[in-house]
């Protein structure tokens, strides 16, 4: 059964960085997209960022392109996002999914607010 623990989150100011951290177990193969989500109270589910474990190729929403960096340890099968330069429009809890076979399976979200 495939399990996702998520860390990290919190509260900070405009400007501020977080770090965002994702472990996934209960499986073994290198056929996965894993990455994080987020929404916003009153919007649906957005993808934030992600990685593709078999391609290594990342993808990430346009509006944290340049601020936001997914990077992974494979060997672990985490995925951290460093998010940096945050703004009150990043305010969100996080989630964190893992994608195989068709399927996705989803952390327990995290709450990133960023507010002065």
């Amino acid at each position: 059964q495939v399990q996702l623990v998520e860390s990290g989150g919190g509260l900070v100011q405009p400007g501020g960085s977080l770090r965002l951290s994702c472990t996934a177990s209960g499986f073994q193969s290198i056929m996965y997209t894993m990455g994080w989500h987020r929404q916003a109270p009153g919007k649906e589910r957005e993808l934030v960022a992600s990685y593709a474990r078999f391609s290594g190729t990342t993808n990430y929403a346009d509006s944290v392109k340049g601020r936001f960096t997914i990077s992974r340890d494979d060997g672990e099968n985490t995925v951290t996002l460093q998010m940096d330069s945050l703004k009150p429009d990043d305010t969100a809890v996080y989630f964190c999914y893992l994608r195989r076979l068709g399927v996705d399976y989803w952390g327990q979200g995290t709450q990133v607010t960023v507010s002065s």
